[in-house]
């Protein structure tokens, strides 16, 4: 459904009646779009020509473009990840376990929570897959509104066979019509920016699609070239339109930051072959250049498309391909906020506000980006160099997952040295150059110890990883919620 004419007018009415200085008086706002299982090639400003995209390619030429830009390889993770600023298998979980979708203890401390001594108000819209992977079994005092957020309204986790939907910490619709979801959930964000639109505010929306089961409207059913899971992507750019022209309306652009990006790569299993979707009948995304997918360390798995749009901050037309992530968000809103960084605890990400305004050359020479696979570290990135761990083929400790259905079999390798790419000649991964390379193997090599050390690994428990509910011992290697057996 297109904007009706009055509401559009209606909101340039309130923007003139906003003082021209109340933008500057107050922290900016944020608005975060975490579309989940989207493809690194599957919008026209990253490669795609069977998906048509103008408002986000808009959105890129008026913004920046994140072409390193990483997050966790599976859904639940992912949002832990950005939610903390912490590696998933760092942070503590409801009894002491390691779920494959992080049950995240009351005691993490999430981006609203850091805004809130701000003055900020927040609202989560869409999936929260934080409180149990159940629409059903999840724990209720786990859901947004515990967790620092003003408002919820949304589902408790993804759309496998059913919706959901609940308004804080009530219910109030069953099996809801998932071809209704990004309309609903767009015009939620709508008017919560309207209502809050004179103090700053943190709109979280992570959209249900383009996850399946796949719907469409009506309106964008059967228009795309890509099929249901082009007409998925289309509608979600059409309703980020909506999203931003109201942020343009209300005379709130200049002081607002906007994030688009993905939970995780593509999701081949819903592909013919596990390949890479390009066929009308594909229900999972491209990876376009990158190796492989959803549930995976390959760069296919976790590195998604990602736009920042900031007018007057980030520059316009601009990419940027330094390494950053998901983790990078909390401490970076901390910074732009003026608001805290939690000092007891260690977190992952760093702020990257000077890449944000187009000061590429401040970037952290130094930094790196850690790959897991649920508790086991698989690889690891630094500047150009990746390289992949030396592992069994089907790791045992891996339970149920050690055999990964999810992508081509090509893909599900073991590795019996360590495997070295360099991502800016070869982001498809297709040359191991470890030999070539040995210093870089070494360094990479030492950089993984430090990691397994401070934060974990499948055999060993990290001096920060954290238990927050009591327990007679710590753990000695992560205690497993999957598998014949829970690990101790």
């Amino acid at each position: 459904m297109k904007n009706h004419p009055l509401f559009t007018a209606g909101l340039l009415l309130v923007s003139s009646f906003l003082s021209p200085g109340t933008a500057a008086e107050r922290p900016p706002n944020f608005i975060v779009l975490f579309v989940d299982d989207l493809g690194y090639a599957d919008l026209g400003c990253f490669g795609s020509e069977s998906i048509r995209t103008p408002h986000l390619d808009r959105m890129a030429r008026e913004g920046m473009r994140f072409t390193s830009f990483y997050a966790q390889p599976i859904c639940g993770p992912s949002r832990a990840a950005l939610m903390t600023g912490c590696q998933p298998l760092r942070v503590a979980e409801k009894g002491n376990v390691k779920n494959v979708h992080p049950v995240l203890h009351t005691k993490e401390i999430t981006i609203a929570e850091v805004l809130k001594p701000r003055g900020y108000a927040s609202i989560c819209i869409g999936k929260w897959d934080l409180a149990g992977h159940s629409q059903r079994g999840f724990a209720p005092e786990l859901l947004p509104t515990k967790q620092g957020f003003d408002e919820f309204f949304g589902t408790p986790t993804s759309n496998d066979s059913f919706v959901d939907l609940y308004r804080d910490e009530e219910r109030i619709e069953q099996n809801a019509d998932m071809g209704t979801l990004t309309q609903r959930y767009t015009d939620e964000a709508i008017d919560f920016i309207t209502r809050h639109r004179e103090q700053p505010f943190f709109v979280y929306l992570p959209h249900t699609m383009v996850h399946t089961k796949l719907a469409a409207s009506p309106e964008f059913r059967g228009k795309s070239k890509r099929g249901l899971y082009g007409d998925t992507v289309e509608e979600l750019d059409h309703h980020t339109g909506r999203l931003l022209d109201t942020v343009r309306a209300l005379g709130l652009a200049e002081n607002t930051w906007v994030l688009f990006t993905s939970d995780n790569g593509p999701w081949l299993v819903k592909n013919k072959g596990r390949r890479d979707g390009t066929l009308p009948a594909d229900h999972g995304g491209s990876a376009g250049p990158l190796r492989s997918g959803k549930v995976s360390t390959w760069e296919g798995g976790q590195r998604v498309p990602t736009i920042v749009w900031a007018p007057g901050r980030v520059p316009a037309d601009t990419t940027c391909d330094r390494l950053a992530s998901t983790l990078d968000v909390l401490p970076t809103f901390s910074a732009l906020a003026g608001a805290k960084v939690p000092a007891d605890r260690v977190i992952d990400g760093e702020d990257i506000a000077p890449l944000l305004a187009g000061r590429f050359g401040e970037a952290n020479p130094d930094k790196v980006y850690l790959y897991y696979l649920l508790t086991h570290l698989q690889a690891v990135r630094q500047g150009p160099w990746k390289l992949h761990l030396a592992r069994p083929h089907h790791p045992e400790w891996l339970g149920p997952h050690a055999k990964n259905a999810h992508i081509h079999p090509e893909d599900d390798l073991g590795m019996e040295t360590p495997q070295l790419y360099h991502l800016d000649k070869d982001p498809g991964e297709t040359s191991d150059v470890a030999a070539q390379y040995p210093e870089v193997v070494r360094r990479l090599l030492a950089l993984a110890e430090k990691a397994r050390a401070d934060l974990g690994d499948h055999d060993r428990v990290g001096t920060n990883m954290r238990f927050f509910d009591p327990m007679e011992t710590r753990p000695t290697t992560p205690p497993v919620a999957f598998g014949t057996a829970r690990k101790r």
